[in-house]
C-alpha cells in the first residue's frame, strides 16, 4: 500500500497549498494500467471489481479535512489530514468560557 502514502503525499502537498484536491478514485489493473475515475460515488470495492482492478485509491476533500483510501483485495488502509485552522478548531473549545455580569450586579 506504499501508493496511498505516495497519493496521499502528493494530494496533501497540494492542499497545505490551498489548491482544491479533486475528489477521484485511482484504479491499478492487475497489468499495470492506471485508470483515473472523477466523482465516483461507487464504494471502492464494487468500483475495483467492476473496473477489474488489483488495486483502488479515492481521494476526497471535505470542508475540513483531506482523505485517501486504499484497498488491494481484502487490504483497506485510510490516510487523512485536518486542516491545520480546523485542527486548532477542535483543540479550542469555541464556546464562551466567561461570562459578563452588569455592574447593577456587581453592586448589589
Amino acid at each position: 500500500m506504499s501508493h496511498a502514502e505516495e497519493i496521499f503525499d502528493v494530494a496533501q502537498a497540494a492542499y497545505a497549498s490551498g489548491e482544491p484536491v479533486t475528489d477521484v478514485s485511482i484504479l491499478i489493473g492487475y497489468d499495470g494500467t492506471i485508470r483515473m475515475v472523477a466523482d465516483s460515488d461507487w464504494p471502492l470495492d464494487t468500483l475495483s471489481r467492476e473496473h477489474g482492478a488489483r488495486m483502488a485509491y479515492r481521494v476526497s476533500q471535505g470542508s475540513d479535512r483531506l482523505r485517501v483510501e486504499g484497498r488491494a483485495g481484502l487490504r483497506t488502509c485510510l490516510f487523512e489530514a485536518v486542516k491545520p485552522d480546523g485542527a486548532a478548531r477542535l483543540l479550542l473549545d469555541n464556546r464562551r468560557q466567561y461570562g459578563v455580569l452588569e455592574a447593577r450586579a456587581l453592586l448589589a
